[in-house]
């Protein structure tokens, strides 16, 4: 009840503040401010993206389609980059309950459907899903900002959509797509994804008991690992003379070596200090965790009976 408290407001907020915005001025063209927002976000600013698209609602008139355009590309930002799917959802309705007759309808319900999903809201979900199947399917899918890339069906893959992609992945993956070429295979790889994901859907395979234990232990692992982050990092503070008295100390192993073992040359603070933060970083970091492990063992009374062995 309070989480359709909270949307309800938002809701109201959203309108009350498109109502007022005929008596606000701007020396910024609605054009400029559109195109700011755009810039923002392709320079992966979503935050201020998101502010600088309520500016442009808020102090710029435009007809029904255009304000629930926009609606709809605050709430792809939610959904797609910042992974706040009540915002999300926020907008998705507000294009469902304010804008009866925008073409967007059929796919502001279908993201209402995936905000539930990803909230694990499922019973909401399939009431959801019952009354979408009421709405005439549209041919009209606004794209987010950037060129236009490629297409699946009627959905657009923007060359935003595609940064956005590669940035999720680990820099030393990031660092071998650079190219046009590596970029063309990264897309046919997120084509081949989004396709055969589509394909799963449509035979039903989130039901299935294997993906739903998998990604229930996905999210359990996910989970841990943002409260070790949270827990270790806060304890784990490295001073620059911290490295450089552990460089000192462990010189042998920075050391260029023959085939033999013996020490060729020895490498400079200079040459060597950043692999040292990094390995100086991983021993407290292992350190820290093995305390914390240790103190909540404790506190939780954990026994190990290795004798069963």
């Amino acid at each position: 009840m309070k989480k359709s408290l909270w949307t309800v407001s938002f809701l109201l907020v959203i309108l009350l503040a498109s109502q007022c915005k005929q008596g606000a001025k701007s020396h910024v063209s609605a054009d400029q401010q559109r195109e700011y927002a755009n810039a923002l976000y392709n320079r992966e600013l979503y935050a201020q993206s998101i502010a600088e698209y309520q500016r442009y609602l808020d102090t710029y008139s435009m007809d029904a389609n255009e304000e629930a355009n926009i609606q709809f590309i605050i709430g792809n930002i939610y959904f797609d980059r910042l992974r706040d799917y009540e915002n999300a959802m926020a907008r998705y309705l507000m294009i469902k309950h304010v804008f009866p007759d925008s073409p967007l309808q059929n796919d502001a319900a279908k993201k209402v459907i995936e905000c539930l999903e990803r909230l694990q809201r499922s019973a909401d979900a399939k009431q959801a899903l019952d009354e979408a199947t009421s709405l005439d399917p549209s041919q009209v899918t606004e794209s987010r900002p950037g060129e236009v890339i490629a297409k699946i069906g009627n959905k657009e893959i923007t060359t935003g959509d595609l940064d956005f992609q590669i940035s999720q992945l680990p820099d030393y993956i990031q660092s071998q797509i650079k190219d046009k070429k590596s970029k063309l295979q990264f897309l046919q790889q997120y084509i081949g994804t989004e396709l055969f994901y589509d394909a799963a859907k449509r035979q039903g395979l989130e039901n299935d008991k294997e993906v739903i234990e998998g990604a229930f232990q996905a999210k359990k692992g996910l989970m841990v690992q943002k409260y070790l982050e949270g827990e270790i990092q806060s304890q784990v503070q490295i001073k620059p003379e911290d490295v450089e008295l552990y460089f000192k100390a462990n010189a042998d192993q920075y050391a260029e070596k023959d085939d033999k073992g013996n020490v060729k040359r020895q490498k400079t603070f200079s040459e060597a200090g950043q692999q040292a933060a990094q390995d100086l970083a991983r021993e407290r970091q292992q350190k820290a965790y093995e305390e914390l492990l240790q103190r909540m063992m404790g506190a939780e009374k954990v026994q190990i009976f290795d004798d069963k062995f």
